[in-house]
């Protein structure tokens, strides 16, 4: 016998718990189911927790669009609610003279995007702003920024609570099925048996589990699940005081914005993530062989860089829909697309996920009402 429920959001990271916020405080009963024994255990704290500006995607995508509408909705809650959070800034850099194209394509692609507090700056610039930075030009990003994820969770959390949403942890969708009245999922419990709840809405935000999750669940057109691959990204840090206090970047390609230097809220410094197509789902080991590769990268625009002072230190893996040097798009589909009334799937919600979380919220409470 089914449990009847208004709303089922599978998945406990940054966009699962953004979406069952909003849907919550949209007056909707809402249970998240989540897998592991604790919220944002996979990409949503193995990332740079870095607020992107909403410079490089595709204008026109959906990744363009929540950035930069999810940037000033981050901002303002971190703010309203006292998440930690640094407007810091970044540098995008061009080493070398034939790079300055590419610094004024990226401006180009801002600007169509609504990005346009971006400025560029010579070289001299730049190293007067960071001492040891080594450039002909850059963009100086001056609403990027950096935020505690654990906490904006917990925040989230919170926000769910209070509008009388609910957690369920160790619950592990195993099955489910497309009936005419409601979707039913079956869930796993703590390793043993499984209930059945039958919803009126369903919202997969599984992640890098979401095509898998979307499959098992009978009655879904799978020309609308996209099959999904992770990219594996590694970090290694610094020790010592963080060098610069600006985010660094060098110029992107289109599935990678490449090794960056980054440094989180205590001021510790780190370089990543790299990209790497043939790592397993679920492999989080750091492989040291690849330090040379990050200090030849990282030198060309921090040519002081001491490699004793770098060591592995964690990795993540994004859910990609495409493949080695392809630019993807999130990948949002509501009841209307695939004609399932009462199932929205999110695919393919790697980076900005994290600054889009509260955009992406209000675009599926607004897809639920459609």
């Amino acid at each position: 016998m089914a449990e009847r429920v208004d709303t089922i959001v599978i998945g406990a990271g940054v966009i699962g718990l953004g979406v069952a916020r909003a849907l919550a405080l949209a007056g909707r009963e809402v249970i998240v189911l989540e897998q592991h024994d604790a919220f944002g255990t996979e990409t949503s704290s193995r990332n740079s927790e870095v607020i992107h500006a909403g410079i490089y995607y595709r204008p026109g995508g959906l990744r363009a669009r929540l950035c930069v509408e999810g940037k000033t909705k981050l901002y303002a809650y971190c703010r309203a609610r006292g998440v930690n959070h640094l407007n810091c800034e970044k540098l995008i850099v061009a080493t070398a003279d034939p790079e300055m194209s590419g610094l004024l394509a990226i401006k180009e692609t801002a600007e169509k995007n609504g990005v346009l507090d971006l400025t560029m700056i010579d070289g001299a610039e730049a190293a007067r702003l960071e001492p040891g930075l080594r450039a002909v030009a850059a963009l100086r990003s001056p609403s990027t920024g950096i935020v505690d994820s654990h906490g904006l969770m917990l925040s989230f959390l919170g926000d769910l609570e209070n509008a009388g949403g609910v957690l369920a942890l160790r619950a592990r969708v195993v099955a489910g099925r497309v009936t005419a009245e409601r979707i039913e999922i079956d869930v796993g419990e703590n390793g043993g048996g499984s209930m059945t709840l039958a919803a009126s809405l369903v919202v997969n935000c599984g992640g890098l589990h979401a095509d898998a999750v979307a499959r098992s669940i009978e009655g879904l057109d799978p020309r609308f699940i996209p099959a999904l691959r992770p990219a594996k990204g590694q970090y290694f840090t610094y020790s010592g005081k963080a060098p610069f206090s600006r985010l660094i970047y060098p110029l992107h390609r289109a599935d990678s914005q490449g090794v960056h230097y980054t440094r989180d809220l205590g001021g510790q410094a780190r370089l990543g993530p790299d990209i790497r197509w043939d790592a397993a789902l679920g492999d989080y080991s750091v492989d040291p062989s690849r330090l040379p590769d990050f200090v030849r990268d990282v030198a060309r625009f921090w040519p002081d860089l001491d490699p004793a002072r770098l060591q592995p230190g964690y990795s993540g893996q994004r859910p990609k829909a495409t493949g080695p040097g392809e630019e993807g798009d999130f990948l949002i589909y509501g009841p209307k697309l695939h004609e399932t009334p009462g199932y929205v799937g999110l695919y393919a919600m790697e980076s900005p996920g994290l600054t889009s979380c509260l955009a992406i919220g209000d675009y599926v409470a607004a897809l639920a009402q459609s």
